[in-house]
């Protein structure tokens, strides 16, 4: 058993009362992001495919936020490393320390030269394979990273309108950051999918294909040697390539797993229930602050991931479905793995308030011509 290493101390409100009438948004909302209203809804899945750590459902209310309409393009990731000079994970040799701490107590030491950079891409299996050992279809592979997406040699050339993938969570925040904007708290993000279909086993509804028309980009057919393409994508689509949820936002569903801003604990919810008692909503839920996580066992942290992807599939993982929940170490990278972020009115009007300070101090004459400087990297920070 994996014990609950941090406390964690959303406040409570008794009773399922209705939720507060919405703030005025900012008078002009970001681009490309769409307002989702403050209200309850039910987060969680107690029914058919829900996996253990998605019970039990409970009553959540969160506050009023934007969000990206779509998950962040390569092209918008390319406009943030070059303002910033800014280097992924996957592009950076990984130091012995960081990975003896992932790993179990008296793991040795490779050989000098062993740690490259590099990012785990996905291979399918020449036949069936035992499902429980993902280590069959995920390879290491050294160079892969945001712009070389299937490894060396490949390019995202022509791959604009694509999400950014081999991108972690240290990555996707410090986007964020330079963007004004932050990644969603899991609460969020569920509330976000579930508009227009609260209660539902998928974010359209009861039915995976509903009149035959895919919603998705998941896998179809036999994973992981045999995928049918009936959905129209083998990897990762363009973002935008479905129809999106009731608040017009796309691929919430499958296409990149999202990176969130919150730790993964299984029974975290059996936490929230049991401490907020019969009734219970609770108020912007956030996860706790040391992850305990099964499928990561000697990592410090590990963060929630949302939405699913082109490898889900029913007989693996359903985790399409708006309540399921992944976690992996923030240092990781993946080809399936992406994210979006979301606003809300005081960090937009931090934002303009920015943006106002950089154009006047630019649009003041200087006083001695000063050399160009070079392009500084954006410090990771682990939260």
């Amino acid at each position: 058993m994996f014990l609950a290493l941090a406390l964690f101390a959303p406040a409570l409100i008794q009773g399922d009362a209705s939720a507060p009438a919405a703030p005025m948004p900012a008078p002009k909302a970001p681009s490309g992001m769409v307002w989702v209203e403050p209200g309850v809804f039910t987060m969680g899945w107690d029914g058919e495919d829900g996996r253990p750590d998605e019970r039990p459902a409970h009553r959540v209310r969160v506050d009023g936020f934007w969000m990206d309409l779509t998950e962040v393009t390569n092209a918008q990731f390319a406009r943030f490393v070059e303002a910033t000079g800014y280097k992924t994970t996957a592009e950076i040799v990984p130091s012995w320390e960081e990975l003896a701490a992932q790993l179990p107590p008296g793991t040795p030491e490779p050989p000098p030269g062993t740690l490259v950079a590099g990012s785990l891409i996905f291979a399918k299996t020449p036949g069936r394979v035992d499902l429980r050992d993902y280590s069959q279809w995920w390879a290491w592979t050294p160079g892969a990273d945001w712009r070389h997406p299937k490894g060396p040699g490949s390019s995202i050339e022509g791959m604009e309108s694509y999400p950014v993938v081999h991108v972690s969570w240290f990555d996707a925040t410090a986007y964020a950051a330079w963007a004004g904007k932050r990644l969603p708290t899991e609460a969020e993000w569920e509330r976000a999918a579930r508009a227009g279909a609260e209660g539902a086993r998928y974010i359209w509804g009861a039915e995976l294909v509903p009149d035959g028309v895919h919603r998705a980009n998941i896998w179809q057919g036999q994973f992981p040697f045999e995928n049918e393409l009936a959905d129209g994508f083998e990897v990762a689509a363009p973002v935008g390539s479905y129809a999106p949820n009731a608040l017009g936002l796309f691929d919430l569903s499958g296409n990149v797993w999202e990176w969130t801003s919150d730790q993964f604990q299984p029974d975290l919810y059996e936490q929230r229930v049991r401490a907020g008692g019969p009734g219970a909503v609770i108020e912007n839920p956030t996860g706790p602050l040391r992850a305990a996580d099964p499928r990561n066992p000697y990592s410090r942290d590990s963060y929630v991931q949302k939405g699913g992807s082109f490898l889900c599939h029913a007989d693996y993982c359903s985790s399409y479905r708006p309540s399921a929940r992944m976690a992996t170490p923030p240092d990781s990278g993946m080809n399936h793995l992406g994210f979006r972020c979301v606003s809300t009115p005081a960090l937009w009007e931090a934002q303009l308030e920015r943006t106002r300070v950089e154009r006047s101090a630019s649009a003041e004459p200087s006083k001695k011509p000063q050399s160009p400087k070079k392009p500084q990297s954006v410090k990771k920070s682990d939260g």
